[in-house]
């Protein structure tokens, strides 16, 4: 895989992620420019399947040339997320789940193509992100001394 175009480094913190795919992403022209200059926030950002398609919420796409975008333009608007019919009908079993999220966990290019990486996470308990926080800081302090 390419270097990420975006990163959600949060949702690895906040979910445990149980299974990750691969989806496409419905882009307007100057939307495609945007990402590809690495111009693209996902952290917060979420997916949810209405109507038999995948939509993504909640990213944030700044204009490539801001004097030169459709005034109309949001930066926040929902996307449409591209995947096979199969695994839509999947998701949909899985999400049905108790606190089972479809969470955005990086953006990179394939041959050209924006894609996204969706995660299936399972959000951690208070107490398993406090036990993270803890070996991190004891691996810090191993590091130091050594």
């Amino acid at each position: 895989m390419t270097k990420p175009l975006a990163e959600n480094r949060r949702a690895r913190f906040d979910y445990e992620i149980l299974e990750t795919l691969e989806a496409g992403i419905e882009l307007k022209g100057h939307e495609v420019k945007s990402v590809k200059s690495g111009r693209l926030g996902i952290a917060g950002s979420y997916a949810v399947i209405r109507g038999g398609e995948a939509w993504l919420l909640n990213s944030q796409i700044p204009p490539y040339q801001p004097k030169n975008t459709p005034p109309d333009y949001d930066p926040t608007r929902t996307r449409r997320l591209l995947l096979r019919s199969d695994e839509i009908k999947r998701l949909v079993g899985v999400l049905k789940e108790k606190s089972v999220t479809l969470v955005p966990l990086n953006a990179h290019l394939k041959r050209g193509i924006v894609k996204i990486e969706l995660g299936i996470g399972r959000s951690k308990k208070k107490s398993d992100k406090r036990e993270v926080l803890k070996k991190r800081a004891a691996e810090r302090e191993m590091r130091r001394v050594a």
